[in-house]
This record gives structure tokens, sequence and C-alpha cells, in this order.
């Protein structure tokens, strides 16, 4: 064997040694990904898994017969109208229920991507459906009474509007939430000092919870009494549900975790995906307004009363951001 073909043969054969190593470290370099791969799956399954139960502590049917069915509409696409409750009293599990001291209604159009919340007042005078001896009484007490059931029931006899779900909030989950997407941004109407803050007219402020817990809970200085409070509250809200509208917020699991003990709604985890994905647009253009009542003391106590035109302006509003035709609300005689 002359020299030539011995070196053939040694260059065949490192270079056959090379490529089966090559092979080899190919090898363990997929098995590593596919191990990163499962790993990865594992922990979102986790996640997925955890956040599923964050929601499903949360999950708390009305126990309303609703006249519109929530899943076809949301699968549709379909503008739905969301009964916001917010309690002030402690947390959500106590014995005592207290009374809801912020009471909205929030229409969503993912087609128009508008949305529409409407703030009706505490203390609005009513007769409660389930609880006729108990009334004339004021709307919050329909919770005291009979819980979200007897709320959504009201509501829906005195506007004429659809309640296709519900969150009810006790103001300490509200405070988490800011705190979770790391604050709101809201330019204050009024000048005033609370609970340590202090706040001056037209000045923008990037808040966090407690600071704009604080803004949303004075009461007794605004000029607007209680509809002022209304107006600040419906803007920490506006300026939460832009900050939230996606699905990175929604679907967070601190985030879903700091709230859902103090958070209660019969919307279900797929419920709450289908919002995620396909109506954060609603929350680019957010129109506020109220449910304006008139003070009158009856039986020595005092009540706002709406009127029956007023209510019907608000229902006609809701109605038309739902895409809904008008319906004539009840006067107090039908």
């Amino acid at each position: 064997m002359d020299s030539e073909e011995l070196n053939n043969r040694s260059s065949q054969h490192h270079h056959h040694h090379h490529h089966h190593h090559r092979r080899r470290w190919l090898k363990w370099v997929w098995i590593l990904v596919g191990l990163v791969v499962v790993v990865a799956l594992f922990f979102a399954g986790m996640a997925w898994r955890n956040v599923r139960v964050a929601t499903n502590n949360m999950y708390s049917p009305s126990g309303v017969v609703k006249s519109r069915n929530l899943n076809k509409l949301l699968d549709a696409k379909k503008p739905i109208n969301v009964l916001l409750l917010g309690t002030d009293t402690g947390a959500l599990g106590r014995s005592y229920k207290g009374r809801t001291d912020t009471i909205m209604m929030m229409s969503i159009n993912p087609k128009t991507q508008k949305t529409t919340i409407v703030s009706i007042p505490r203390d609005m005078e009513v007769t409660l459906p389930d609880y006729s001896s108990e009334s004339p009484s004021k709307l919050n007490a329909a919770y005291t009474y009979g819980g979200v059931k007897e709320t959504i029931k009201t509501i829906k006899e005195y506007y004429n509007v659809p309640i296709d779900g519900y969150v009810l909030v006790n103001m300490g989950g509200l405070e988490k939430a800011i705190n979770q997407i790391g604050g709101v941004t809201v330019t204050s109407p009024l000048t005033f000092s609370y609970c340590g803050y202090t706040f001056e007219k037209g000045k923008t402020y990037t808040m966090k919870g407690a600071q704009a817990l604080a803004f949303s809970r004075m009461r007794h200085e605004d000029p607007n009494g209680d509809y002022g409070r209304q107006e600040r509250q419906r803007l920490v809200i506006a300026a939460l549900l832009k900050k939230a509208a996606s699905y990175k917020a929604i679907l967070n699991q601190s985030f879903l975790n700091s709230i859902a003990d103090e958070t209660q709604t019969d919307f279900t985890f797929n419920n709450m995906m289908n919002i995620a994905l396909h109506y954060r647009g609603a929350g680019k253009t957010v129109t506020s307004d109220h449910a304006q009542g008139e003070s009158q003391m009856i039986s020595g106590e005092s009540f706002e009363v709406v009127s029956a035109t007023e209510r019907q302006r608000v229902s006609n509003e809701i109605r038309a951001n739902l895409g809904l035709k008008q319906l004539t609300v009840k006067t107090e005689s039908n």
C-alpha cells in the first residue's frame, strides 16, 4: 500500500468519525429542544390551569333567566350589555352582604368599537320585584335583600334593557386590579383633597390603586354629590378598561389571582377568552353617561327619583349601542 492510499484511508476514517460526532451532537440538540418544548408546554399548561382555577373561583351564576344567550352572542361577536357592581364593605365572602355603592351598565359593541358606561343612582327609588313589602326601596338595597339576582331583575324592569352578564367587584379588588396593570391615567374634573391625596381640576394623574380609590370615593365635598362621585368612578373604570382591554392583561395569572377573591361574575373562562380576543377594540372609544334623578323625601327618607322620561332616554342609548330597537320603559302606573 503506497503512502497516497494510506493518506486517503486516514482522511476517510477521520471524515466518517467527524460525521458520526456531528450526528450525535445534533441528536443531543434535538433532545434538548424537545425537553425545552415539553417544559415550556408544561408551564404553559400549569399557567392555563391556574388561570382556569382563578376564573372558576370568580364564577357565580346570577340565577336570573336571561333573555339572550351570552355564549351565542359572543360567538357571533354581537354587542353585549354588562352590569358592573361595586361594593365597599369588606371581602365578598363575608356573611353581611352590604349594599352596592356603584351600579353601572356597560354596553360593548365590537363592530362599532364603542363602549357606553351609564351610572345608575344607588339611591334610586324602586319597588323591588320580589320584595314589594320592603318597598319603596333604594336600588342598592336590592343586593342586600336578593343579591345580584334581585339587582338585575330590578334594573331590567326599570330600564327595559337586556343584562347579558355581570361583574361584582369589592373595592379592594379594584385597587389590586389597578396596581396589577401599573396604574390608570385620569384627568380630575375638580379640585379636592381626600384620604391624604390632593387632586387639581384639569390635571392628569397616573394613579396607583389607593390613589385611584381615594379619587373615586369622595362624595361630600363634590358640588354634584353622588353624581360627581359616579362621574369619577366612570373615569377610573374607563381608564382601567383601556389599560386592561388586552389579551395579555385579561388572562394574566397574577392579575386574575389578585382579584379572584374579591370578584364575582357569571362570565366563564371561555367567555373571558372570547372577550379578550374579539372585544378589546371596543375599549378605544368609551362614552360616559348617568341616569339623572331628583332628590325627594319619601316617608322621611331621601331618595333619587328617576323619571320615566330619563329612564327611557338611558334605555334608548343603551339599546342603540346594542343595535336593538327602542322599547318603552315602565311608568309607575303600569
